[in-house]
């Protein structure tokens, strides 16, 4: 099982160099981009398919034993988290055939979103608090590159907003570790746990769970350290959009998840409160953004921010229906913000804009495909028995439960919120015609795509629009896997257990 765990960095590294290798070879770097999507989306179901039938898998690398050396651990709720990465990445790698070309492939596109896979997938299977900073910037130095990647004048400043902001995030986040380590001597998050189980400063250990917060909730894009996302999210290539919205912010919420279950758990009347009201002000300054907005990128930019809310209420209220509600609401999410993104390089496509005013005529355009439109769109809005809804109902329920009838009124309100301005994007897409733009933003409008454009771009949005039905339809099966997966967050015993015993 060690070489299951280590293939999901491997598989990405060496398609990523071999891509290098091949730059000026577009139609080579193509199949290997598919290809090596595919293979790591074949592992990540075989890891998947192991973990929950066996337990948590673990390896030490260069046979040094934890917590000495670094480890590799899949739980369930990494596991999954790997394989929803990795079909993501297999969707955007058939989007880029026709929507990625000229120079951006010969400055390194595919070894880029590789570099960027390798290093989301090694942060999703680290037991090392430190390490976990390294695949993030891994991940992070990649993304600087696929933002800037084209040199426009746009792409530029978000760059900029987006660098200086993800810089700040990791300097909070090196400090933490240090911090840390001075209290617990360890950087094996299975041994820091153990460590902060005894005798230690419980105000230290707090000051140091904020200090995690505000990194990892910059990452996220969490109130009130969310604007460098809208301000650069809309900016690169529809590929790298659709790809950053549906992973990088989850990396953030996946490790918020995992220190606030397993580390930072003694404190939780104060901490778990904090992130409760983190997400109240998340879900409400994101959908008022977004309903502000007359872009289609900005404002599915927006309800990225505004959705991360109801992630981080589960976390907040902190019990098992509420955290598999968020981790079911973390999964469907990812799927539904990268169809999302796609679905705007379509209406570009055909439209030459991404303003509202200019997407009219869809359905015409479109025909049946027409439906893949509202799929996402009305998911994001909660309509059953579409996901979100699903989701949503978890984290309403457990709120309830819990008597927290403030943040819920919040999530109802926000929901409400989140109808109104995706109605206003559906009905954007269904007006007859589009009208005439009036900044000169718009370039040329097509009245259909060619035979390659309808594989390439439009079936990814079909199949994840399938995929999504899907996964409503199969809310059921869906969220025993996120109870789970819960059930071994909330005993970190098992997680502890496994990284440490093993090693002895």
């Amino acid at each position: 099982m060690d070489v299951l765990l280590i293939l999901p960095l491997v598989i990405p590294l060496t398609t990523a160099a071999v891509s290098l290798l091949l730059r000026q070879q577009r139609h080579l770097q193509q199949f290997l981009g598919v290809a090596g999507m595919a293979a790591l989306s074949g592992v990540a179901i075989v890891l998947l398919t192991v973990v929950w039938r066996d337990g948590i898998q673990t390896t030490n690398l260069g046979d040094w034993p934890a917590p000495f050396g670094i480890v590799l651990v899949a739980d369930l709720l990494s596991s999954t988290m790997v394989l929803v990465a990795a079909l993501m990445g297999l969707a955007v790698a058939v989007f880029s055939l026709a929507s990625v070309e000229g120079e951006r492939n010969a400055f390194g596109y595919y070894p880029l979103v590789h570099v960027l896979l390798m290093g989301v997938c090694g942060s999703f299977l680290t037991g090392d608090i430190f390490n976990l900073y390294v695949w993030f910037e891994v991940m992070l130095i990649a993304s600087f590159a696929l933002l800037s990647l084209g040199g426009e004048r746009g792409q530029i400043e978000g760059t900029i907003k987006y660098t200086a902001l993800n810089l700040f995030s990791s300097t909070v986040f090196l400090v933490a570790i240090g911090a840390l380590y001075a209290v617990a001597g360890s950087l094996n998050m299975a041994d820091i746990a153990l460590a902060l189980q005894g005798d230690v400063n419980e105000g230290l250990v707090t000051t140091i769970a904020v200090l995690f917060l505000i990194a990892f909730g910059i990452k996220a894009g969490a109130f009130p350290l969310y604007f460098w996302l809208p301000a650069s999210y809309h900016t690169p290539l529809v590929a790298v959009s659709a790809l950053f919205a549906g992973l990088l912010t989850k990396v953030g919420v996946y490790a918020l998840i995992r220190v606030f279950t397993l580390l930072f758990v003694r404190d939780v009347g104060y901490t778990h409160n904090l992130i409760l009201v983190v997400a109240g002000l998340t879900m409400v300054s994101g959908v008022l953004g977004a309903i502000a907005q007359v872009e289609y990128r900005r404002i599915v930019s927006f309800q990225i921010i505004s959705t991360i809310g109801y992630m981080l209420m589960g976390l907040g209220l902190f019990t098992p229906l509420a955290l598999a509600g968020a981790i079911f609401y973390v999964l469907q999410d990812i799927v539904v913000k990268t169809n999302l993104f796609l679905l705007g390089g379509v209406t570009q496509a055909l439209n030459g804009t991404d303003r509202l005013s200019g997407l009219g005529g869809m359905y015409r355009k479109l025909g049946i495909g027409a439906a893949c439109l509202v799929i996402p769109a009305f998911s994001l809005a909660g309509i059953p028995p579409l996901p979100g809804f699903f989701a949503k109902l978890a984290l309403v329920q457990a709120g309830l439960r819990e008597h927290e009838y403030l943040i819920v009124g919040v999530a109802l309100a926000v929901g409400t919120l989140t109808l109104y301005s995706m109605a206003q994007v559906v009905a954007a897409w269904w007006k007859p015609t589009a009208a005439p733009s009036s900044d000169g933003s718009r370039g040329p409008a097509r009245d259909t795509l060619s035979r390659q454009e309808k594989w390439s771009i439009l079936g990814p949005v079909a199949v994840l629009s399938v995929s999504i039905v899907s996964m409503g339809l199969a809310a059921g099966p869906l969220f025993a896997l996120a109870e789970r997966a819960a059930d071994q967050l909330l005993d970190p015993g098992q997680y502890i257990a496994a990284v440490l015993e093993t090693s002895s």
